[in-house]
């Protein structure tokens, strides 16, 4: 190493020792995330959140060399672009004319609620008389709203924190949550179906609201698309992939980590099914789906990893041989 080299290792060294600077970027950006959530909403749109977790990795490394930051985009575009095509490929079905399935999962849920379905049990349980949006939210509505929204944040956390950490249980895990998306999209392409609100509205069940945001009403926040802006599908109800996300985080948890206390992982994606068929936004049924798929993607990308790993280890078998 030359007397050029050294200086600049050291001075480095320096740099990434000086005590605070980390903490004080991140507390920096903590702020800023939270300032921009309480003025204008949590985003629910996966650009915008990808966004604002890249501007937390630089916090993260704020001593690192500006180009070094650029390597988020090189690794980020292809994940960024697929899921925007998702995003907005979920109204494929209003422009492919697919007819709408509504009375399916009712039939499902009144076989599994004894005659009644469980929305309708637990907002007669939960809600208030009358059960309404604008009714004042019990203690669990900020429970349950809280929960609903961590779905747009979740998955895309786990993954910038797994990029900063370990490259390769980033693709691992990229692999699932795109994976699980995009088997969502494929089901709510081919089999659109009406969840519980809007089932109601049109008269094919009884009294149903949609309670989503109510836990938040009182607080002040709520939820946004920035970029991708407002790009929807009221019919891709089934699976529920906010449950099957809840249930992948906990799947890939349990997987990956190591102790006993892993296996609390599952209440989230419990406590996500309950807020999901109290408010109004999933069947049951669709969380089974959900989790079926999560548990799919599981299996086949494990089986695809280990293929994959089969094969270069024939391949460094066989260069061993040639050496």
């Amino acid at each position: 190493m030359t007397a050029q080299a050294e200086v600049a290792s050291s001075d480095a060294e320096v740099r990434t020792r000086r005590p605070g600077v980390r903490a004080g970027a991140m507390a920096v950006w903590v702020a800023a995330v939270a300032i921009w959530w309480w003025r204008f909403g949590i985003p629910n749109d996966s650009i915008t959140v990808m966004i604002t977790l890249w501007l937390g990795t630089i916090a993260w490394n704020i001593e690192a060399h500006p180009r070094e930051h650029l390597n988020f985009l090189r690794d980020w575009w292809l994940p960024a672009a697929l899921l925007t095509f998702y995003f907005f490929s979920r109204g494929l079905t209003d422009e492919l004319q697919i007819p709408v399935h509504w009375t399916m999962p009712i039939d499902a849920d009144r076989w599994l609620g004894g005659g009644t379905t469980p929305t309708e049990l637990l907002q007669s349980a939960w809600c208030g008389d009358p059960c309404l949006k604008a009714s004042d939210p019990r203690w669990y509505d900020v429970l349950f709203t809280t929960t609903y929204a961590t779905h747009f944040l979740v998955g895309l956390t786990i993954a910038v924190v797994l990029w900063v950490r370990n490259h390769d249980e980033w693709q691992v895990w990229m692999r699932r949550f795109v994976g699980l998306n995009f088997g969502g999209l494929v089901i709510y392409v081919s089999y659109p179906m009406a969840p519980p609100w809007l089932a109601s509205d049109e008269g094919f069940m009884g009294p149903v609201e949609r309670l989503t945001s109510r836990g938040w009403r009182d607080i002040g926040l709520q939820r946004v698309d920035v970029i991708l802006n407002g790009v929807g599908n009221p019919t891709a109800a089934m699976p529920s992939l906010h449950f099957g996300t809840a249930f992948l985080v906990a799947l890939y948890g349990v997987w990956r980590l190591r102790g006993s206390w892993r296996w609390l992982l599952f209440a989230y994606p419990a406590v996500m099914g309950v807020a999901l068929v109290y408010y109004g936004e999933h069947y049951v049924i669709d969380l089974v789906a959900g989790g079926a798929l999560a548990a799919l993607v599981m299996v086949l990308a494990r089986r695809w990893e280990r293929r994959r790993e089969e094969r270069a280890e024939v391949h460094a078998t066989a260069e061993d041989v040639r050496v």
